[in-house]
């Protein structure tokens, strides 16, 4: 629990936003967030914290009112540490509306960061241990919440694919999970005559992402990623196989070459899932990307190629 971790915690906040007054309540694990806009033609349903819905709106002739509640790593609530501190952030956010400008205001809460802070996805006995052991990489289709793994293999036209990796590490220093490269192709084999589809390309980047509603879903844990792809009209109706890399890396020395980044259609930039204060390491999505030498980790190995399929769309 946060409470136990931290020193000391921001109450409230209060900023005034154009004709919006936002107050952000930080408790010692959630934020409670209020948007009070005197733009009648706003509807506060339409708000999202994260990408989570109010949880409880008002219309009046006077103006309109949005409330939030929401846990930390909840509603896409980002978690940021640094030397001195613990940040979790989020956007207040709405959609294009014909009659209003988009909103987009950040929101968080800090905290000062004890001296033994460690993150809590890591065990605390296993945190500073860094032994050598073999790793299990593992890829599976799941169901629509991932509770469990699916047998469904065919998808309709725009619905979502949920696809998660994971790692075994036991006996080994912690280990983040990335995916290097995702292809789709009608063949069981990558061969250089294969018709491909790129989804993620470029060492980490999610290239689908940038026109589809395809995308990185916010981590349970660092040995673990989850996302989500659209159904795509790449060879509707053929057997379609995704073919990914996976690669543990050392999560405290991401670069440009190690990294899982999305583009943010919004604001029309790439960013670093895992920490948006590093999306500079991003930058070099649509050009070329090019990572530093694999550090020494691990006497096994440390990426793998899994393929799923067959699929049909």
């Amino acid at each position: 629990m946060l409470a136990f971790l931290l020193l000391v915690f921001s109450t409230l906040a209060v900023f005034v936003v154009a004709q919006a007054v936002v107050t952000v309540d930080c408790g010692k694990n959630s934020m409670s967030v209020r948007w009070t806009e005197k733009n009648t033609q706003l509807d506060p349903s339409q708000l999202r914290l994260g990408d989570c819905p109010p949880t409880q709106v008002s219309v009046t002739p006077q103006g309109s009112e949005a409330a939030f509640y929401a846990e930390f790593l909840t509603c896409n609530i980002r978690r940021l540490v640094t030397t001195n501190e613990i940040k979790f952030e989020t956007e207040i956010t709405s959609p294009s509306l014909s009659k209003a400008t988009p909103i987009y205001y950040p929101v968080g809460c800090a905290y000062k960061r004890q001296e033994d802070w460690a993150p809590p996805l890591y065990d605390p006995l296993l945190f500073h241990i860094h032994g050598q052991g073999e790793l299990a990489f593992r890829m599976d289709l799941m169901t629509d919440d991932f509770s469990g793994v699916t047998t469904t293999t065919t998808f309709s036209l725009g619905s979502m694919i949920p696809v998660a990796a994971s790692v075994s590490q036991q006996n080994h220093q912690p280990l983040i999970l990335l995916l290097d490269e995702c292809l789709a192709s009608t063949t069981p084999e990558l061969g250089p005559d294969s018709h491909v589809y790129p989804v993620i390309t470029n060492k980490g980047c999610f290239v689908d992402g940038k026109n589809t509603n395809s995308r990185f879903l916010p981590r349970n844990q660092l040995s673990e990623i989850r996302l989500n792809v659209q159904a795509f009209k790449f060879a509707t109706g053929e057997d379609v196989y995704l073919h990914c890399s996976l690669v543990a890396w050392d999560p405290t020395n991401l670069d440009s070459g190690n990294k899982a980044c999305q583009y943010d259609r919004t604001n029309s930039r790439w960013v670093l899932v895992d920490d948006p204060s590093q999306s500079s390491l991003c930058s070099c999505c649509d050009t070329n990307c090019q990572g530093r030498k694999k550090r020494e980790i691990t006497a096994g190995t440390t990426s793998v190629t899994s393929v799923i399929g067959p699929l049909v769309m």
